[in-house]
């Protein structure tokens, strides 16, 4: 790995100098593009350099301690030698998941989609808060939201929502989150005191770029203008501006009102239909590696029973790493980073093993 480091080292210095040549200044795709690698180098080069100092500062409290004959003297180079020894597996470790393959799509942007499950309008409500609670977790990180279609039931509930988060790392956090949360409470209209479970299921998707995408063929694809309309089906404009999109292939049908004009509409649509063609690819390709490896967290299987939220008990648990918090005021407000952040370390974890075995 050292030995990588080197080379990585040698690049960073590379494009260093490359970034204040006049022809470089002037191309703005070849400038754009060094920068964009010179960012994601740069983290690895600073880890490596404090590795260095930390390997260097323990040769040389070896070196005085063989010369040194001052007790006093010699117990401080040992102290000295054990804190450089703690620094230089410290930064071992983070070099390793610093030079992990990284997924292509963790800086994308996100379109999420939460669907009511089992529980009829109990599930609708839960499908809401779980709404609210990304669109507040995704404001605690500067991402900016849009909501692309929602279905509400009337009741406060959503039937579905789609909506994007727009923001760099977005997918390398929030990928995480796909599959069935399920909640555990009483609902209000439960005279008896029952606690009831209904489900949610979350899909996590990276943005598609059109090169992902390159050609649908007309053949394939249906589009159905519309006026556009609110809660309880009322018309809220005047003009055919709605579009929905049917594709034959995969039955996927993608409603787009929230844009004034109709060609608007029709963009957006094509782009949400790009990325979840996109996201079908991503899944054919996870199936295939699964069948070779084990499944890491954060596969992104929407039939996953990931978290369970405890209203009764405050609690809420992961299933994947046995993750439990009796904080769910917190996270049903966007409090999340506990347990993103538990599953990315542990994501990391196993993908350092898969490579030791």
């Amino acid at each position: 790995m050292f030995e990588k480091m080197e080379d990585v080292e040698a690049r960073y210095n590379e494009i260093m100098h490359l970034i204040s040549e006049p022809e470089v200044i002037n191309d703005s795709k070849k400038f754009q593009s060094l920068m964009k690698e010179q960012g994601d180098l740069f983290p690895i080069v600073e880890c490596y350099k404090n590795y260095k100092k930390a390997v260097s500062d323990k040769a040389d409290s070896e070196e005085m301690l063989k010369e040194e004959s001052d007790p006093e003297m010699r117990e401080l180079c040992k102290e000295e030698m054990f804190e450089a020894a703690e620094r230089i597996a410290k930064y071992e470790k983070e070099l390793k998941i610093l030079m992990l393959p990284k997924d292509k799509d963790d800086d994308r942007n996100v379109v999420m989609e939460i669907r009511g499950g089992a529980g009829g309008d109990e599930a609708a409500l839960f499908a809401a808060e779980l709404y609210r609670m990304y669109i507040h977790y995704a404001e605690s990180k500067g991402w900016e939201t849009e909501t692309l279609e929602a279905e509400e039931t009337g009741l406060g509930g959503m039937k579905q929502v789609r909506f994007m988060v727009k923001g760099k790392g977005a997918f390398s956090y929030l990928k995480y989150e796909s599959g069935v949360h399920r909640v555990q409470r009483v609902p209000e209209t439960e005279s008896g005191g029952r606690i009831h479970t209904s489900t949610a299921t979350v899909a996590v998707m990276p943005e598609a770029e059109e090169i992902d995408v390159p050609n649908i063929p007309e053949k394939d694809i249906r589009i159905d203008v519309m006026r556009a309309s609110g809660n309880g089906g009322q018309c809220v404009n005047t003009t055919d501006s709605a579009v929905r999109l049917t594709h034959y292939p995969t039955g996927i049908v993608i409603y787009s009102q929230t844009e004034k004009s109709q060609l608007q509409n029709k963009a957006k649509a094509f782009a949400l239909l790009r990325t979840m063609l996109y996201e079908l690819e991503r899944e054919r390709i996870a199936e295939e590696r699964s069948e070779k490896t084990l499944a890491q967290i954060g596969t992104g299987d929407r039939s996953e029973k990931i978290r369970t939220y405890n209203f009764p008990q405050s609690r809420v648990t992961d299933h994947r790493i046995n993750l439990t918090l009796y904080k769910l005021d917190k996270v049903l407000n966007g409090d999340l980073d506990e347990i993103i952040n538990a599953l990315r370390e542990a994501d990391q974890e196993e993908q350092l093993l898969e490579q030791a075995s």
